[in-house]
């Protein structure tokens, strides 16, 4: 997805009431700025044309824009574009579940699973803490499990399975079926991309 995606989407959230996004997206709408909660810090995101910036709250929210902005750009400006205010269903998927995801995760879409087995493979405690501090909740799955929002509405569930003496780590991840309703599988992928380099 190029930047020209991000200025179609800016200007689909100026054309939007910012009154009905706001309620869609899960987000409020105020001083001139929808704020946008992700990953355990608030975004301001201006969309009047004169202004159109999105800014971080906190130190840990202008590290996550600087290392990971392609990411996080796209998953801010097109949840605002493309919420529903569909509620989750509790249903968990796998991203190849989605409809069309079995082609789409895969190549240069393949999600770095390895390395996230790799780094926490040997225990849980540390995986945890990270997730925690990205504003996640702790999960009864797997061997550990951590659920993170990317965006409001957007739950991701990463999951660890620990190294033993029959098989290495693996890693896995899970979302909401109600994602494939509401958002096309770049920026589901955008989402999942997202969470998973947070945690690195």
């Amino acid at each position: 997805m190029s930047q020209s995606g991000l200025k179609t989407a800016w200007e689909k959230i100026r054309e939007a009431v910012s009154g009905e996004l706001s309620r869609n997206a899960g987000v409020p709408f105020k001083d001139g700025a929808f704020v946008f909660p992700s990953l355990g810090t608030d975004f301001l995101v201006y969309p009047e044309k004169d202004k159109e910036a999105i800014e971080a709250s906190s130190a840990q929210g202008e590290a996550l824009m600087t290392k990971f902005g392609y990411f996080f750009n796209h998953v801010c400006l097109w949840w605002l574009v493309y919420a529903k205010g569909i509620p989750p269903t509790g249903r968990l998927v796998r991203p190849e579940d989605l409809n069309g995801g079995a082609a789409f995760f895969r190549g240069s879409h393949t999600l770095p699973l390895d390395g996230l087995a790799r780094r926490y493979g040997s225990g849980s405690e540390e995986f945890l803490k990270k997730g925690l501090a990205l504003g996640g909740e702790r999960c009864d799955l797997a061997d550990a499990c951590i659920k993170l929002h990317p965006a409001p509405g957007l739950p991701i569930y990463l999951l660890l399975w620990l190294e033993d003496e029959e098989f290495p780590a693996r890693a896995g991840v899970l979302l909401d079926s109600s994602a494939g309703i509401v958002l096309p599988l770049d920026i589901i992928w955008s989402a999942i991309m997202l969470c998973l380099l947070a945690m690195f």
